[in-house]
């Protein structure tokens, strides 16, 4: 898959999250389009200026859904008056074992590094389907503009993002592309602390079509491919699905 060219690069919404964007757009089942201004997919939304405040008030945008780690979450709060919140915390293991391997004087190589990432996006596959399965609730049972993030809306966002695009029928080239956006738009929060040698934060704080393979491959692997996996990981039988692109497709 190749990189966005620029003219597919939406412009930003907010200065202060450089990562927050609107998922609609994409052609979805039957060429009905991802409505937009629906839901919104971001980085984290600490130190929001209060020009970006009035933009999320005036998006119409009323809940929040955080899938940053608990120690994440209380370094670095994101409240936001007005956004109900709700906490999915999946933990960030792949920077946890980063940290463990360079305290033990093991530099991972750019290879091994990748490799990590690729765990880690099993594990979003694997181990993560039940908080991911109550995203799909609440996006089923809150009607509303929302946001979801982590803390760079790249991985667990990314990963949330691709399965929303994929329940919704949009095709695998423009989920990577729209995933692909991050290495455009993302620029690193100096909010966040990381440490490390370049090469392995420069894996750390990017996104590559890996990545999400290697999520896919496990769908399809261990779970008998996505309609199965929708359907008994994610809660998102024949009702639910149509009710959710009844929502979020255009008629």
């Amino acid at each position: 898959m190749s990189t966005p060219p620029p003219s597919a690069i939406p412009p930003r919404l907010l200065s202060s999250a450089s990562n927050f964007r609107d998922l609609g757009g994409h052609a979805g089942l039957d060429g009905r389009r991802v409505r937009q201004r629906r839901v919104y997919r971001s980085d984290h939304l600490a130190g929001l200026t209060p020009e970006d405040r009035a933009t999320l008030q005036s998006l119409g945008v009323t809940h929040r859904i955080d899938f940053r780690g608990v120690a994440e979450s209380a370094t670095l709060p994101s409240e936001v008056e007005g956004l109900t919140t709700l906490a999915l915390s999946i933990e960030p293991t792949v920077v946890h074992r980063v940290q463990e391997l360079l305290a033990a004087q093991q530099v991972p190589t750019e290879a091994e590094t990748v490799a990590l990432m690729c765990q880690t996006y099993r594990g979003f596959a694997r181990e993560g389907a039940p908080v991911y399965a109550r995203f799909f609730r609440h996006l089923l049972d809150q009607p509303t503009p929302l946001v979801f993030h982590c803390t760079a809306g790249k991985d667990r966002t990314g990963f949330a993002a691709a399965l929303l695009l994929s329940a919704l029928g949009v095709s695998r080239n423009d989920i990577v592309q729209d995933y692909l956006l991050t290495n455009h738009l993302y620029v690193r929060s100096p909010l966040v602390e990381a440490r490390g040698p370049a090469h392995v934060m420069d894996v750390l704080w990017s996104v590559q079509p890996a990545f999400l393979d290697a999520a896919f491959t496990t769908i399809e692997q261990e779970f008998g491919g996505l309609p199965r996996y929708l359907e008994s990981a994610m809660g998102l039988g024949p009702r639910e699905l149509e009710r959710l692109r009844a929502a979020l497709l255009e008629a």
